[in-house]
């Protein structure tokens, strides 16, 4: 007769007791996909707040007064918005005092209409005196952007050398940028000379948004650098005594309240997390020590019939190891299914900067995931395992006559 295996009887003990064990890996499986998809959550916000932070040359970002969300919401969510001022507010910002670099930027917005192929963002840039977008457009397209030409986000689906129409005109796609996890990726980018051919083609197609705006003495906003030597908040002092009804945004602060509330969000997932393994820690012990006690006489006669504390202990390691690889696959296979694929979703929803790790990170957040998912099991099951291996066989198997 063939020798009965301890992972053998593990998996029959397993499944004498099936809502028992299927309660035990579906709690193990709730802390694998906290763990792991907490942890992705957590490092792809990051990511996407160094994208951001990597992505902006300027100190100092001008618009009309009451913009400034509007601001934030393009470039951070991808949210079309448009509004403009007048040109020669913005002209006169390059000659304040403190103001190193300024550079004009106009928005425009396509429709979902058949007119175009998709609704996006437009930014133009002035290629004279931009200091901010063509620095990483060089990452990926050599040579000036020539005019017709966009340059789109990574979220927009293009093939090379494909077109897309806008206002009933097709303009050639130069190339795509890579992912930042910000509103970027659902921008396209066009030089000015672009930007304007693109607002005529809106107002010959009879779009409101296009009344009583010149393109040739209107902005959208102006960027700024600061000059060695000066603080941002002397420069912004500056353009406010001399220019009226403009918002300066301090782009440090904006980014410090993004920070600020991906700070806060991650600690929750941490704490959250924590507090979980604490949890399941608890209840697998409490588990497994009523278990072992309603089992106390069948491994003593186990034991009677000749076998080991050393084969008693693995069967019970065994349970343990078998509800914790069990559960622990299923939550990392679970959050997979719904991080990966619907992270567009995930980012739009939680409104915050929102870039994936490459591979190797993710194999790396997936191996601790699942390492400390297997442990738990086994560690909730040392001081069930300790007990009943110092029980002597022949009282343990008297106590309840």
């Amino acid at each position: 007769m063939k020798e009965l295996g301890s992972a053998d009887l593990a998996v029959k003990n397993l499944k004498r007791k099936p809502f028992r064990t299927a309660g035990l890996i579906i709690l193990v499986g709730i802390l694998s996909f906290v763990l792991f998809g907490g942890t992705i959550l957590a490092v792809n916000l990051r990511n996407g707040l160094n994208s951001i932070k990597s992505r902006f040359g300027a100190d100092l970002m001008i618009v009309p007064l009451g913009a400034n969300s509007d601001m934030e919401n393009i470039l951070i969510k991808g949210e079309p918005n448009y509004f403009y001022f007048d040109k020669e507010l913005a002209n006169g910002i390059a000659q304040i005092q403190g103001v190193e670099k300024a550079s004009s930027q106009f928005f425009l917005t396509s429709t979902s209409q058949d007119c175009c192929d998709i609704p996006v963002q437009f930014i133009g840039f002035d290629p004279n005196t931009d200091f901010t977008v063509q620095p990483w457009i060089k990452n990926i397209y050599e040579g000036n952007v020539s005019d017709g030409a966009l340059i789109v986000g990574n979220d927009i689906t293009v093939e090379d050398g494909e077109k897309l129409k806008f206002f009933d005109k097709t303009y050639p796609v130069a190339a795509k940028l890579e992912e930042t996890g910000t509103g970027i990726d659902q921008t396209v980018f066009a030089n000015m000379t672009t930007l304007k051919n693109l607002f005529y083609a809106a107002k010959e197609k009879g779009f409101s948004f296009t009344e009583n705006i010149d393109p040739d003495n209107m902005v959208s906003t102006v960027l700024v650098k600061v000059a060695p030597g000066f603080e941002a908040d002397e420069v912004i002092h500056n353009i406010r005594a001399n220019i009226d009804g403009l918002q300066v945004i301090k782009t440090k602060n904006m980014m410090t309240d993004i920070s600020e509330n991906l700070g806060a969000f991650i600690w929750f997932l941490y704490i959250f997390a924590a507090m979980l393994l604490l949890i399941v820690l608890i209840v697998l012990s409490v588990v497994f020590s009523i278990t072992v006690n309603e089992r106390k006489k069948e491994l003593s006669v186990i034991r009677a019939l000749g076998a080991s504390k050393r084969y008693v202990l693995s069967v019970i390691f065994k349970e343990a190891l078998i509800v914790s690889i069990s559960g622990g696959l299923a939550g990392t296979i679970l959050s997979s299914i719904l991080i990966f694929p619907f992270s567009t979703y995930i980012s739009d929803s939680i409104g915050l900067p929102y870039l994936q790790p490459g591979v190797g990170t993710v194999i790396l957040i997936l191996a601790a995931s699942l390492l400390i998912s297997i442990a738990v099991g086994p560690a909730a099951a040392i001081n069930s395992a300790v007990k009943i291996s110092k029980s002597e066989t022949y009282l343990t198997m008297r106590e309840e006559e």
